[in-house]
């Protein structure tokens, strides 16, 4: 498979070229050493999936010229993670797989037991963190639309966002599970999959999500670390979904 490369907007036709430059262009030259006359594939994050030949090669400048270009529409309906902030790089863990398992937005939610706490100016910090994480997953993936990195959330927040969204809370002690709900392609809200921290999600935060309509599923019959239950979320939603 040809190697992918992501640039600011891609107006490009076939016959432009398209110029990677900075972090990009040192990535293709040097990381990746691409060749002159290989074919790569490059990405707006925004649908735009433009194939091509490398033309030239340099250390801050890659130029290639573009032979086909298509344009994939948005995913409906968007599937959305609220992953809580975690100690050590578990959140981290679980924004790079469920970038790379088809997830179109995550939301850093402040739980009340995260251990991780995130003040303004470690929100700025940690968001940017997150993007770098998606934009590398992302291009890992193929992926022809960049999942987007919401603010940091708290639980009033995910409660308001349930009044125009499909919630669902992953939480080992549901009766319900995951994988029989009906999850239709013409509901046109998003699903939001809640993930709580190592502690889970407290009792209060269950009850106040729950009253504006957010629904307690669960996996399976394992508890699952914060990090892996998203992207197990994500795998059985794709399925329901005719994305696998």
């Amino acid at each position: 498979m040809p190697l992918h490369f992501l640039v600011d907007g891609a107006a490009a036709a076939p016959g432009d070229t398209v110029a990677l430059t900075g972090p990009e262009a040192h990535h293709a030259a040097t990381v990746r050493r691409v060749r002159v006359g290989e074919e790569v594939t490059v990405g707006d994050g925004r649908g735009a999936w433009l194939t091509g030949e490398v033309e030239s090669v340099a250390a801050r400048e890659v130029i290639v010229r573009i032979r086909e270009r298509t344009d994939a529409p948005p995913p409906r309906p968007r599937v959305v993670l609220a992953q809580a902030l975690a100690k050590g790089d578990r959140d981290e863990l679980a924004v790079q797989a469920a970038t790379e398992l088809g997830v179109d937005e995550i939301v850093p939610w402040q739980a009340a037991r995260s251990v991780s706490r995130w003040d303004a100016a470690k929100a700025a910090k940690g968001r940017a963190r997150w993007a770098t994480i998606v934009r590398e997953a992302a291009k890992q993936a193929h992926r022809a639309w960049l999942p987007a990195v919401g603010e940091l959330t708290t639980t009033a927040g995910l409660a308001r966002r349930a009044e125009a969204s499909v919630v669902l809370i992953l939480e080992p002690t549901a009766t319900e599970r995951l994988s029989t709900l009906q999850l239709s392609l013409d509901d046109p809200r998003d699903i939001v999959l809640v993930v709580g921290p190592e502690g889970g999600i407290a009792p209060e935060e269950l009850e106040v999500l729950t009253a504006a309509g957010a629904r307690v599923v669960r996996l399976g019959d394992t508890v699952l670390r914060t990090s892996t239950a998203g992207p197990a979320a994500l795998a059985v939603v794709s399925t329901a979904l005719g994305r696998w």
